[in-house]
């Protein structure tokens, strides 16, 4: 196994931030509230990453340009909050270059690079997840249909696809076209048995020695109340989760993260980074994969960062240079929950440009009982107005001692921002209230 040379965590650290969404606002919080951080720089950030990070926009935005400009200021860690540079190799090239990176490298960060790989390497670890078949332009579409038929299909690109390239369906004519122009396109497609049960998600923090499991939380993928509506990136996300209890919590970790932990850090180079577990969990509280990632969730991060009582550089830092110290790492007792407001005509075709007003009122810090939001497609117009530049324009996020009390401060601070088109779920954490909220 390749090892990094000892490195000691200095106070004053100079931490460099990837990424441009929401995920990339609650790092920089989170990073920014650690007494050993000096500055936290962000590779291009948004408008909220700018009130409390220096924001870049690199003339050369390569892997490469990336390194020289990490190097340059002497960056402590570089933090990569969205997958596609991880599967382009910009932690291998961290490594060269002696910077420590929060984030594996290419041949690992394939787990989310191609569902296939994610499959294979399941199987291989003994990890539980749905049976699958691949599906080949000589491949006979139709038997693989009928082996399938008897619950909704689950077909999966096996390409970065940004989370929306799953379709799941009982239409059998949008199962085919599906499939067929995922082959034209990818010359291959997966088509999976479905899985029953509750979703959830946990992130897991590891390093070549070690593994932290951070609090599971749950998302909401649909776009509208009651999971209707199209797929998105993200809704909103709450945390923790109560489907999984303690009996489940136990069952995760020794029947998927452990036994991925053994085979990642057994690699040439171990992984470096967090893994994102997708599990569903079915009636007899069985856990099973759904899907890797190697980056932190959105809006899942939102909602996980928070939660960590004790120094997020740190944990950070520790998994990037093989000294993760799970002792160390302690959780607060609180909840949390976010809500997304995103744009008119998202997920399909998002309009952008619309002026946000009460935004200001939601800038401030992240305390118990308290709430703030994470800015995600927010920029400034061409007089300093704050405008969407993305579908999802911003989370309400709040946290609390109970659950149900973080979703009406998350909720309330939504009341106070206004954008022409803007819509929301208004049902957020719902399956924890047994249904009850949010109808």
């Amino acid at each position: 196994m390749r090892r990094l040379p000892t490195t000691a965590i200095m106070d004053d650290a100079t931490v460099v931030v990837i990424g441009s969404g929401g995920r990339e606002h609650a790092l920089c919080l989170a990073l920014s509230k650690s007494p050993r951080v000096g500055s936290v720089h962000c590779i291009p950030g948004n408008a909220g990453t700018e009130m409390i990070a220096h924001n870049h926009h690199l003339t050369d935005t390569s892997n490469e340009g990336i390194v020289a400009f990490a190097s340059s200021i002497d960056a402590s860690l570089v933090v990569v909050g969205p997958e596609a540079p991880l599967c382009d190799g910009l932690a291998d090239l961290c490594s060269q270059s002696g910077l420590p990176c929060f984030g594996p490298v290419a041949a690992l960060a394939h787990l989310e690079g191609s569902k296939l790989h994610a499959k294979q390497t399941m199987k291989l670890a003994g990890v539980p997840t749905a049976d699958f078949v691949e599906l080949l332009p000589s491949s006979d579409v139709e038997a693989a249909l009928d082996a399938y038929a008897t619950s909704p299909w689950v077909i999966k690109r096996d390409v970065l696809a940004g989370g929306k390239g799953v379709v799941v369906t009982t239409d059998r004519d949008e199962a085919r076209r599906f499939i067929a122009s995922s082959i034209a396109t990818d010359g291959m497609v997966l088509l999976e048995e479905f899985l029953p049960g509750e979703e959830a998600s946990m992130l897991v923090v590891m390093d070549g020695q070690s593994f932290v499991t951070l609090p599971a939380s749950q998302d909401h993928k649909r776009a509208y109340d009651g999971d209707e509506g199209p797929n998105t990136g993200g809704m909103g996300a709450y945390c923790p989760a109560p489907v999984v209890t303690s009996s489940v919590h136990e069952k995760i970790i020794e029947r998927i993260v452990a036994p991925m932990h053994a085979h990642l850090s057994g690699q040439t180079t171990p992984y470096r980074g967090v893994l994102f577990v997708g599990l569903m969990i079915d009636e007899h509280d069985d856990p099973y994969v759904v899907e890797f990632n190697v980056r932190f969730g959105d809006p899942e991060c939102q909602v996980t960062l928070p939660l960590i009582a004790s120094d997020v550089f740190e944990l950070l830092h520790g998994a990037a240079t093989d000294t993760l110290s799970p002792s160390s790492v302690h959780f607060s007792t609180s909840s949390a929950l976010t809500v997304v407001l995103a744009s008119e005509g998202y997920p399909a075709a998002p309009i952008k440009g619309r002026t946000i007003d009460g935004i200001q009122s939601g800038t401030g810090g992240q305390e118990p009982s308290h709430s703030w939001i994470n800015f995600a497609g927010v920029g400034h117009g061409d007089n300093g107005e704050m405008i969407s530049t993305g579908g999802r324009v911003l989370s309400c996020t709040a946290m609390a001692e109970t659950l149900e009390d973080a979703r009406l401060s998350a909720y309330q601070l939504l009341t106070q921002i206004k954008m022409n088109g803007g819509h929301f779920r208004t049902d957020i954490g719902f399956r924890a209230f047994s249904g009850e909220l949010g109808k």
